[in-house]
């Protein structure tokens, strides 16, 4: 099992999409937000950090973290224990904005050189939060979000696929209100079962 103390030091000092993000509109330099330890009984994978969370180098720092906590119904020192709950995207840095001012994707660089380590660092962990679709696709060879979540009785307990908590997504949210209804309860008792065990 790869030294976890290195691993993060390793991915803390990452530079390898240097000159991708100083060519996107923001013209930025990497940061990576690294959000694990060991112990961690939850993994939280989603896309990639925005321009808030780059700028405050702590995950969810923002209004979709402000939902995804309300989703899980667990408080911020629950959510930003990271022996408790580990924040693994798919990049670990702001991929930036293009000419128009939208999220560039998540480099693919990035997955391909970090995700497989790291989760193999954190055995302990029980469940698995799969947010949006690049995530879904990654773990779960998922192409659409409303389908792979509508159909998240598949994949439980062990990992509930969640679209992502994006002030974007509320109309998604009104046309599905089985997500309400029907899985975040069985989430957030999950949650609680894997957390106070």
């Amino acid at each position: 099992m790869p030294n976890l103390s290195t691993l993060k030091a390793d991915l803390a000092a990452c530079t390898l999409c240097a000159d991708r993000f100083a060519a996107t509109a923001t013209s930025h330099t990497p940061n990576p937000v690294v959000w694990f330890d060991a112990g961690a009984r939850i993994l939280v994978c989603g896309q990639a950090p925005g321009l808030r969370v780059h700028k405050a180098g702590k995950p969810f720092f923002d209004p979709s973290g402000d939902r995804l906590r309300a989703w899980m119904d667990v408080s911020e020192d629950e959510f930003y224990d990271q022996t408790r709950v580990a924040i693994i995207p798919m990049a670990f840095c702001f991929p930036g904005y293009d000419a128009k001012g939208s999220d560039l994707p998540p480099p693919k660089l990035c997955a391909d050189t970090w995700h497989r380590r790291i989760m193999a660092t954190l055995p302990t962990a029980r469940l698995t939060l799969l947010i949006g679709g690049y995530a879904q696709s990654w773990h779960l060879g998922a192409k659409n979000v409303t389908e792979t979540v509508a159909a998240w009785r598949d994949h439980a307990p062990a990992v509930f696929p969640l679209p992502h908590p994006s002030w974007r997504n509320t109309a998604w949210l009104k046309k599905n209100p089985w997500f309400e209804a029907e899985l975040l309860p069985a989430l957030r008792h999950t949650i609680r079962e894997v957390l106070h065990d």
